[in-house]
């Protein structure tokens, strides 16, 4: 399923894997001025392509490697014959098939291994500039892409709330602050985050402070309750009572104990 929905001068596409009648989770790309900003899964590449078909479309840019945004790279380069472009740290897992567990492909699809171009700088439109500024943490080579004179910031999956519950093993809360911290630092009048959940939040520093401030109280509380003796897992039933609903589908590896592991290891 796709649905489209303009916001000022950007167009955000919200897809996800349809079944039974209900999206299993929702993505979004961004269109702004021929610059479309992740692609989605591979479940949805088809309809991403068709909406596209006749739309001012010049280039594309993938915030990081993982499959929920690089899914119809395939299928837009092979049809419409646009660039795309990724981090130099990303353009190795884009270009390779992708190893995931069971769930990911149930709810994404695994996308067909691409050649990406290297990622500039700065991308330019019409009346547009965008900086690319590396936000690692959710993963390595991610970044986002900042519109300064607007305050738009295209944040990928850097921020998805301002008290996330449950993450990969792989995401790195110190380097997420970093990076958070990072945009917060910015030149420009208004901070707009629009993030790959579909959210757009107006107040994006108000947020991405916010979000520290959780990541902190939340480390804090969990290396206390580290030194009394307690486990991860005892751990993350003293601070969130149970374990998210996520953890048995995806067999552990989106996990509010990943989240226990990841802030007993940070350094805030």
């Amino acid at each position: 399923m796709l649905v489209a929905n303009h916001i000022d001068e950007v167009t955000q596409l919200r897809m996800g894997r349809e079944v039974g009648g209900k999206v299993l989770y929702w993505v979004a790309a961004y269109l702004v001025e021929g610059l479309l900003i992740d692609t989605g899964c591979r479940h949805t590449a088809e309809e991403l392509a068709e909406f596209l078909e006749g739309k001012y479309l010049k280039l594309a840019v993938n915030t990081h490697h993982h499959e929920d945004h690089v899914g119809a790279n395939h299928i837009l380069m092979e049809k419409v014959g646009i660039k795309i472009f990724a981090s130099d740290k990303s353009i190795p897992f884009i270009n390779r098939a992708t190893e995931m567990p069971p769930y990911r492909e149930v709810v994404w699809g695994y996308p067909e291994p691409t050649q990406v171009d290297p990622l500039p700088d700065r991308i330019e439109t019409d009346n547009f500039r965008f900086d690319v500024v590396e936000t690692p943490g959710h993963c390595e080579g991610h970044v986002a892409l900042i519109e300064p004179t607007k305050g738009w910031c295209f944040s990928g999956d850097l921020f998805v709330s301002r008290e996330p519950m449950a993450i990969r093993p792989e995401d790195d809360i110190t380097e997420t602050v970093r990076s958070m911290r990072k945009l917060i630092d910015l030149e420009t009048d208004k901070l707009i985050l629009f993030t790959s959940a579909g959210k757009v939040v107006e107040d994006g520093r108000e947020a991405l402070q916010s979000c520290i401030e959780y990541f902190q109280d939340l480390s804090q509380r969990a290396k206390q309750l580290e030194g009394q003796g307690l486990s991860a897992g005892a751990i993350r039933d003293k601070i969130f009572g149970r374990e998210t609903s996520l953890a048995g589908p995806s067999e552990g590896d989106f996990s509010a104990e990943n989240m226990i592991r990841a802030v007993l290891r940070a350094e805030l």
